[in-house]
């Protein structure tokens, strides 16, 4: 039996007791009214001035209470309003409590079996308290036990605090981004100098979730309605994205069956019908990371008609459940509205006529990128037997006395330092064993490291490493007197260095970013970044673990995503560090020292590298080829040109002015304060580009001057051409301003032995560089198999479509 709206003698009443700010919100007057069409109920208005000043008693007698928490609510009156009057609550009054408390709503909804990111609290009594259970470190904190690497995230305990901070590691350069409520086009600010932790009062730590730079922001009504709209997340760059009418732009997104069962389980932890939380979906799973009790969806007249439907279902459920399975054909607010055309995108023309008239649509996009432009790479090896470094090595190798340790950490590159600066005498003079030529190049490479350690006033970024390698042991008495040890009495300490990303090298990504995406989706505007808010196609960026790949890819993402601010945030939050992309070359040493040793034969012996008889059939299958046929010659000047470029620089280390580099603040610590024209206040001072003094430019120099040629055996290393060739066009591009007498010209013979040398070191012969390039890259069906490169995938990602 059809039962008209005539029949319903008595309207159902419902009571909206919330701040008059909340009841004139778009959004709840959009609801509201679409209630009100339905004819079934009578909204009743409380107001501000009866909530706050009248008795309970005195307030309206309602059959339904829509009753929220905002500021200045007072929530406790609420509650016994509803004990006294008993009406219908469509969020439960008593369980609003725990949304205040971040530590209730984590225990919450772990009690319910929803994910959580994995976290710890510390709590405070009193600021700045001391806590025995919590340890800071440079690169994490430990809670309980429980250890937070960097990027973790801290969040106050309490839920109206809005101030979030995400620290970084060194390893990506440090400091913290400040996340916060929207402040015009702002909801996030980076702080590079900022390391430590705060200790004002009580937090959350937990495990930073990569994302892929969007949130998911979820809005249920009910137990079984739920809409999901996707943002640019404030952790990227923090500019909110706006549509022409001043409102952040947000899109639709379908939740996974998980997700959905998340949703529900957000209703029935906390019993709020109308209800918002934060969803992360990073490497294929979703967790739920705050609840934030009533909200509504902006701008989306799509969900005001659903909630109005299933809030009015939940209504009559409860008071007129004789009417609740009447659905209404037509919903009463659009008898007038003209039909309009779904909403949505569609895939009219998206289709590509291929060569058998087949439809075919563009379904993944794969692009493999080497780094940008960047400093020289630096290694420094030294065997040392000095017992304040070989103690260091077993300190951070658990004690074994024959395995080799790694020093990346700034807490190791600082003993590493201190042991150093012990050992290293401060002037040059008074030293007995400077006249004993190993003695004295064991100093100076000392020196170096110390340097290198030294630059920058802080162990921020990914471009210093050391390696120390036990070579020799012997047995000792256990201090104890308990039978014997193993100690190490020599080690082999490989220091590497360099290879920084420059601010070149940063643009020439960034605009190559930019260039695709323009190129990739012509006249779209922002379709690409639509597409990627939306989650219709699966954005990756994977890179090696080298500081200068990483680095490239944020950048490239940055132009990409049209993203802004620092590199940073925009690295953790986007770029997927894969160490394997390296892996492989190790399988393939051997037969590469062999190339290395025979090119190394070809040239210093003046053999014929390429047979000049027309009649040979095959003259690319000879040893060697594309070296130039005078390369023995060239060696000769390449050796003599690079002694006076490394004279010249001696020169300027010597008499650098130290006023000078007072005026002009160390790279790093500019860099933390925000300058920008870093590099154009140290070529005005006459200083070497970037973060570089002379003292390591001479050190550059001079390691080439001495590993090219070797003066006591009389011995040239060719392998070490591409490294002078390296050094000089760095010079060239970054050091102009210095004036180098014959850099030049340096650059032209490196740059003719270089072109011969490189492509031969991966095999002298097709056959020699099949073998090889079979062990060194990776199964083909493994998108890693790039060396120094980084890569980035789009799938199902027509640039046809919407």
């Amino acid at each position: 039996m059809k039962v008209e709206r005539s029949d319903v003698v008595k309207k159902i009443k419902i009571g909206v007791c919330v701040m008059e700010k909340k009841v004139f919100s778009a959004p709840m007057e959009q609801i509201l009214e679409r209630l009100q069409a339905f004819g079934e109920f009578e909204i009743i208005y409380f107001g501000d001035k009866v909530i706050l000043e009248e008795p309970i008693e005195r307030w309206p007698i309602c059959d339904c209470l829509i009753s929220f928490y905002s500021t200045g609510y007072p929530l406790e009156k609420a509650e016994a309003y509803a004990a006294l009057r008993k009406p219908f609550l469509v969020n439960k009054l008593e369980l609003q409590y725990l949304l205040h408390d971040r530590r209730k709503v984590y225990e919450c909804l772990e009690m319910h079996g929803i994910p959580v990111p994995r976290y710890a609290f510390v709590n405070r009594e009193v600021p700045y308290q001391e806590l025995d259970y919590f340890v800071e470190e440079d690169d994490f904190v430990e809670v309980h036990g429980n250890r937070f690497w960097k990027p973790f995230v801290e969040k106050p305990i309490d839920g109206d605090d809005h101030s979030i901070m995400i620290y970084y590691p060194s390893s990506a350069g440090g400091g913290m981004k400040e996340l916060f409520r929207k402040v015009g086009n702002r909801s996030s600010e980076f702080h590079p100098e900022v390391r430590k932790v705060r200790r004002e009062g009580s937090y959350i730590y937990e495990e930073f979730k990569p994302t892929g730079g969007t949130d998911v922001k979820v809005y249920t009504v009910g137990p079984e309605y739920a809409h999901a709209e996707a943002r640019k997340s404030p952790v990227v760059d923090g500019v909110v994205m706006r549509n022409p009418d001043g409102k952040e732009v947000r899109y639709p997104v379908l939740l996974t069956p998980t997700e959905k069962q998340m949703a529900r389980g957000v209703y029935n932890a906390f019993r709020q019908a109308v209800c918002g939380f934060d969803l992360l979906r990073s490497d294929g799973h979703s967790y739920v990371c705050d609840v934030n009790g009533w909200s509504f969806v902006k701008n989306s007249h799509k969900y005001y008609d659903d909630a109005a439907c299933v809030l009015r279902k939940m209504f009559l459920d409860e008071k007129a459940p004789h009417l609740s399975s009447v659905i209404p054909p037509t919903l009463p607010w659009k008898l007038n509205e003209s039909v309009q055309p779904s909403e949505g995108l569609t895939r009219q023309g998206s289709g590509i006529i291929g060569t058998f008239g087949q439809s075919e649509e563009l379904r993944c996009v794969i692009a493999i990128i080497r780094h940008g432009d960047r400093t020289p790479k630096q290694k420094v090896k030294l065997k040392v037997t000095e017992e304040k470094l070989l103690n260091l090595m077993l300190k951070y190798n658990g004690g074994r006395p024959r395995s080799e340790t790694k020093l990346k950490s700034a807490i190791q590159l600082q003993d590493l330092l201190d042991a150093t600066r012990m050992l290293v005498p401060r002037t040059r003079q008074g030293r007995e064993s400077d006249s004993e030529t190993e003695d004295f190049e064991h100093a100076e490479k000392l020196r170096q490291v110390k340097a290198v350690l030294e630059e920058g006033g802080h162990f921020s970024g990914i471009y210093r490493k050391v390696q120390l390698k036990p070579l020799k042991w012997v047995k000792v008495a256990r201090s104890n007197g308990e039978g014997e040890e193993e100690r190490p009495v020599e080690a082999l300490m490989v220091l590497k260095y360099g290879g920084v990303l420059t601010h070149a090298g940063r643009k020439q990504a960034e605009e190559l970013g930019r260039y695709f995406r323009y190129n990739m989706y012509p006249g779209e505007g922002t379709g690409l970044l639509r597409l990627h808010s939306t989650f219709r196609h699966d954005l990756k960026i994977y890179s090696s673990d080298e500081g200068r790949v990483q680095m490239s890819a944020a950048a490239f993402a940055k132009g990409l995503l049209d993203l802004e601010g620092q590199l940073t945030p925009i690295l953790v939050s986007l770029v997927s560090k894969d160490s394997s992309m390296l892996d492989g070359l190790e399988n393939a040493s051997i037969e590469m020292e062999e190339a290395k040793a025979r090119l190394n034969k070809i040239i210093t012996s003046c053999a014929k590298t390429v047979q000049n008889d027309d009649s040979s059939e095959c003259p690319w299958m000879v040893d060697g080829t594309g070296l130039p046929s005078n390369a023995s010659e060239l060696l000769p000047k390449l050796m003599q040109l690079t002694k006076k470029v490394t004279e010249q620089v001696r020169l300027l280390a010597k008499d650098e002015d130290e006023e000078l580099t007072d005026v002009i603040p160390p790279y790093d610590q500019a860099k933390a304060l925000g300058k920008t024209n870093i590099d154009v206040d140290r070529i005005a001072a006459g200083l070497p580009c970037g973060s570089e003094g002379f003292l390591l430019m001479y050190a550059r120099w001079k390691k080439l001057e001495r590993d090219l040629y070797n003066e006591r055996r009389l011995r040239f290393d060719v392998t070490q051409i591409p490294d002078v060739y390296d050094s000089c066009k760095y010079d060239l591009l970054h050091n102009a301003h210095l004036k180098l007498e014959g850099l030049d010209e340096l650059f032209k013979v490196a740059q003719i032995l270089a072109d011969g040398v490189i492509p031969n070191e991966y095999g002298i012969n097709p056959n020699q560089k099949l073998k090889i390039g079979s062990k060194v890259v990776l199964p083909p069906w493994y998108l890693g198999c790039c060396i120094h490169q980084w890569s980035v995938v789009l799938t199902n990602c027509s640039p046809f479509v919407g």
